[in-house]
């Protein structure tokens, strides 16, 4: 809407006669005149008219002295030389200064003065930020400096939507038993509130967590990962024996209403000495999402409809959209849907354990040795290789010409799939 623009007031003329002039009283007198009555004749000049003339004084035969205008009155030849000579150097002068005016109005006209840019270059402000070792984003230095905290997750159909998983810097998913699918969060750059719901803990699940140096959250375990807990002197935050970071919340039935809190996890671990992770970070590369992706459409098979996985590329973030038994994954903290930057399915050998107490099978994954890794990024897939020499030792990436993979900065969400026959796109 544009403001309205009332014109100026008009001024008023008032036009007015003039008063008349009183017609001057002028006498013109000669140069002669004045020389026999100089003394006669006096000029008002604050009246600008000319006084009448007073009455003539006698005529002397004596000539009075001249003053100075009859000295200069009749001009000698010699002054009218020296004036002649003077006016022509005035108006010689005069001319000059009119044409050197007038070019410098033509300069000034024609071709504006042109002000120096000065070539100081301000200072570049130092970035108060570094490369988060976790996910390569730039976080604050004193995040980096946390140690890296895993949570176990569930992924039954109660316990969706999850909370937490897109604050998550590397997400791990596997089967547990009986076709169930759990996650494992890590967390460093980002501390929600909120993570959940908490469940048990495996053995495979551990090994991942070992390479990070990460402690990790969780309420119990199977008898395997529990043996293992103490065997490798893991940093245990098992609910069991720490319950101050969790909480039980009434708006879900149990057991899927078991969430914590990062920052207390954080200084549950600080009491017990815990301030850092030492670990590798993944070797990262700046965003390049391809012209013409060739892997936008991706599936996980895991075990039936209700735990495959489907991503779609989102070309404008250059991340995947992840869904769940057919629908679209949100967090709960941020009503959103997950969408990772990269996400990695690595094939494992998998095989059935021993029995749980509702006569499911345990899982039981090869994870230590190497594989085949498919990296999804920037619209486009390179098949390439894991390995994991040690239980402490990092998960690297390789191409398959043996170079070090990059991967793009932000979440990496990592799948154990059984077979490359389970991994489809287009």
């Amino acid at each position: 809407m544009h403001d309205d623009i009332q014109g100026e007031p008009k001024l008023k003329t008032h036009h007015q006669n003039p008063p008349a002039k009183p017609e001057a009283t002028e006498s013109f007198h000669t140069p002669e005149e004045i020389a026999a009555h100089d003394d006669g004749i006096t000029i008002d000049m604050a009246n600008e008219d000319l006084a009448p003339p007073a009455a003539a004084a006698p005529i002397s035969s004596k000539p009075k002295p001249r003053k100075w205008f009859n000295k200069l009155w009749p001009p000698s030849k010699k002054q009218l030389i020296i004036t002649g000579a003077a006016v022509v150097v005035l108006a010689g002068l005069g001319i000059a200064g009119w044409k050197l005016a007038g070019t410098t109005h033509q300069l000034s006209s024609t071709k504006p003065a042109t002000i120096a840019k000065s070539k100081t270059k301000a200072p570049t402000p130092k970035s108060n930020t570094v490369a988060s070792t976790l996910t390569g984003l730039q976080v604050n230095p004193s995040a980096n400096q946390r140690p890296i905290t895993a949570v176990m997750i569930e992924n039954l159909p109660p316990a969706r939507p999850q909370s937490g998983l897109s604050q998550a810097g590397v997400v791990f998913e596997a089967l547990t038993e009986g076709g169930i699918t759990r996650f494992m969060a890590l967390f460093q750059d980002q501390l929600p509130t909120s993570v959940g719901p908490v469940r048990s803990l495996r053995p495979y699940f551990i090994d991942w967590a070992l390479g990070f140096d990460a402690p990790i959250a969780h309420d119990g375990g199977s008898p395997q990962a529990l043996a293992d807990v103490t065997a490798w002197n893991v940093k245990d935050l098992d609910q069991m024996y720490n319950p101050g970071p969790y909480v039980r919340i009434s708006s879900r039935p149990s057991p899927h209403n078991l969430y914590a809190s990062l920052p207390a996890l954080v200084n549950l671990e600080a009491s017990k000495g815990w301030t850092s992770s030492s670990f590798t970070g993944w070797p990262r590369k700046p965003d390049a999402p391809a012209k013409t992706p060739n892997a936008t459409n991706i599936n996980f098979t895991l075990s039936y409809s209700t735990y495959n996985v489907n991503y779609l590329y989102n070309k404008s973030t250059n991340s995947y959209n992840r869904s769940v038994g057919g629908a679209p994954q949100i967090d709960a903290n941020t009503n959103k849907q997950l969408s990772p930057k990269v996400v990695i399915g690595m094939v494992i050998p998998w095989s059935q354990g021993s029995l749980d107490t509702s006569n499911a099978y345990y899982s039981v994954y090869q994870t230590i040795g190497s594989g085949a890794a498919y990296v999804f990024q920037d619209g486009t897939l390179t098949i390439g290789t894991w390995s994991k020499p040690s239980a402490n030792a990092p998960i690297a990436f390789t191409t398959a010409n043996g170079q070090t993979l990059k991967l793009n900065a932000g979440q990496t969400w990592i799948t154990a799939i059984a077979a490359p026959s389970d991994i489809a796109y287009n």
